[in-house]
């Protein structure tokens, strides 16, 4: 009997740990949320004894991760959550992170889809999933493509500022790969423009003939765009603008990239 006395209490113990993590993380969440706010005004939310309230947020404040405004009396995250946040952009592996939704995104649309990050001024894809289609066999895995003429490319030089853009149309020039391909630097500038209001950019057969493609951007734990993600498939069948709900699908495998990568999302 005592001893399964005892194996209740250690559960019981464990148990009372998990809350009381679970509740410090909630503490962290409303302050991130509301920038600021007192210990009534946190028990109320968790619906907490105020002097629960007070404990964790005690607690936090010895570690740093929690600091209190001596004018107003209201708590804030501290110095110590820039602490633990700089440590994860170097853990996180953009490719490992981005593996599964890539071939989610290639299995429901039976097309390829691309990771792209900017590296000396072209798109480079560093990840693929190929679709199940018989024609999706081409792989761009360590491709350098052309910035104004992918969709990929697009969302990269959207997010950049006007002068890193400037620089790197200046030394690329906008060769034509097709008939189709922005050789307008004004229309392409519009373009872009479209792409950064949107988070979408479109190519049709600007790169290559018979190649249509859409592309989102993946954003980082500070909201930079760090790379695209795309889906392409052959004209002949595969038109993004037109194809019900892929164009969603596509937004929010790049939000799930994002959020995997630190970026804070409401979905």
């Amino acid at each position: 009997m005592p001893e399964a006395l005892g194996e209740d209490s250690a559960e019981g113990a464990q148990h009372g740990g998990v809350q009381s993590v679970d509740r410090a993380i909630t503490v962290l969440e409303i302050l991130s949320r509301e920038g600021h706010a007192g210990v009534s005004e946190v028990a109320s939310e968790m619906g907490i004894h105020k002097s629960t309230a007070s404990r964790l947020l005690g607690a936090l404040v010895a570690r740093e991760i929690v600091q209190q405004n001596r004018e107003r009396g209201k708590y804030q995250l501290g110095f110590g959550i820039l602490r633990l946040a700089a440590s994860i952009p170097g853990r996180l592996s953009l490719v490992q992170e981005t593996g599964p939704v890539l071939q989610d995104l290639a299995a429901e649309y039976r097309e390829t889809a691309n990771l792209a990050v900017l590296r000396a001024n072209y798109a480079v894809n560093v990840d693929q999933a190929m679709g199940p289609a018989t024609l999706a066999t081409q792989d761009w895995v360590g491709s350098l493509t052309p910035l104004h003429a992918t969709a990929s490319g697009k969302v990269l030089l959207a997010a950049l500022p006007a002068e890193e853009r400037q620089r790197i149309l200046g030394e690329t020039g906008l060769p034509a790969f097709t008939a189709q391909t922005l050789t307008s630097r004004p229309r392409l500038e519009k373009e872009l423009l479209e792409v950064a209001r949107t988070g979408l950019a479109f190519t049709e057969e600007e790169y290559e003939i018979g190649l249509n493609a859409a592309a989102v951007p993946v954003r980082d734990h500070l909201g930079k765009v760090i790379a695209s993600v795309s889906v392409s498939g052959p004209s002949f069948r595969f038109r993004p603008k037109e194809q019900p709900g892929l164009l969603e699908s596509l937004k929010q495998a790049g939000l799930e990239i994002s959020r995997r990568m630190g970026y804070p999302t409401t979905t």
